[in-house]
């Protein structure tokens, strides 16, 4: 048996990690406490974190945050009014299961949208479709859908995230179209998927 031209089969059917893991065997001389069964074993598991790993890679990318936001950066400090087991509950993603949404209040640098964006990156490492787009964005998105007739794609897509988060809602005026829109928005996603909002506006106004 070639072992490299196994190696070059591999990697041409894409099973990278497989063809690496397999490559450092080689060089290693094998794994001789494993088994066939647990070798074999052991290889798709590698190309099956892999892969795992990429999608989670693609999904953060393309939910185009504008910060790289993680959980386990966030600070509980008293002093920030932010509960963590309420927190802790909103990233175990429940509330995208029940195609519930979120709206997340206060003043300018507490932090509203690190941590709408953090359960943002957690919706991506439990493969759920994310898209993340601040207010201004939104609006001129509306805008340029309308003029190049692509507004009924462009609303499709946003349909079809498990999670659309809006940040620094009612930062900046609305006009007719980004108002409609916006209906338009929730009414597409009622009850089929999640939204979070940030703003400084509190929820009474």
């Amino acid at each position: 048996m070639n072992r490299q031209t196994t190696i070059e089969k591999l990697k041409s059917m894409r099973l990278r990690a497989m063809s690496e893991l397999y490559h450092r065997s080689i060089e290693q001389k094998g794994f001789p406490s494993y088994t066939t069964d647990e070798f074999i074993a052991l290889l798709v598991d590698a190309e099956w974190e892999a892969r795992h790993n990429q999608k989670i890679s693609n999904l953060i990318k393309a939910a185009q945050f504008n910060t790289l936001a993680s959980a386990h950066d966030i600070d509980y400090s008293s002093n920030r009014g932010l509960d963590k087991n309420t927190f802790e509950r909103l990233l175990s993603l429940g509330f995208v299961s029940q195609a519930e949404n979120i709206i997340l209040t206060g003043p300018t640098g507490v932090g509203k949208s690190y941590l709408a964006q953090s359960i943002g990156t957690q919706a991506c490492t439990f493969l759920k479709k994310t898209l993340y787009l601040n207010w201004l964005t939104f609006s001129e998105k509306v805008k340029i859908a309308k003029l190049d007739g692509s507004y009924l794609k462009w609303l499709h897509k946003l349909q079809q995230t498990d999670l659309l988060l809006i940040d620094d809602f009612g930062l900046h005026s609305f006009d007719s179209y980004t108002r409609s829109a916006l209906m338009d928005v929730v009414e597409a996603k009622y009850n089929k998927s999640s939204i979070i909002i940030s703003s400084q506006v509190p929820v009474s106004q």
